[in-house]
């Protein structure tokens, strides 16, 4: 697996590819708590390039979503293969998530100055 940040204005976008699993899944866990912090910009996960994804993955996706609450950080998911999609609809977590159909979409919406109730 192979996570890239790139940063957007205030939005840092994660670029994860590969397969998050429970030996790659640390990997994702640092980049995302390194980016999600108080005052900190607004995060997109990039889930474009993820070919498979499990339970680790997904605890680890949560617990970013749990932070980003804590800190009041902006968090979004886009790009979901339908694997991944399947995932999440499984685990019923597509309704805790803000997912987005593309990146120019969750940009637009997770950096907007209106209200954000995503999260």
């Amino acid at each position: 697996m192979k996570v890239q940040v790139r940063n957007l204005d205030k939005i840092a976008i994660l670029d994860c590819s590969g397969d998050v699993d429970l030996y790659s899944s640390p990997l994702l866990r640092d980049a995302l708590l390194a980016e999600i912090k108080a005052d900190g910009p607004s995060v997109l996960v990039n889930m474009s390039g993820v070919v498979y994804i499990d339970s680790s993955g997904i605890a680890t996706l949560v617990e970013g979503l749990q932070l980003s609450r804590q800190t009041k950080t902006r968090f979004g998911l886009f790009g979901l293969r339908p694997n991944a999609r399947s995932v999440l609809e499984l685990a019923r977590l597509h309704k805790v998530f803000t997912i987005f159909a593309s990146e120019a979409e969750g940009v637009e919406k997770i950096g907007s100055v209106e209200p954000f109730h995503g999260v």
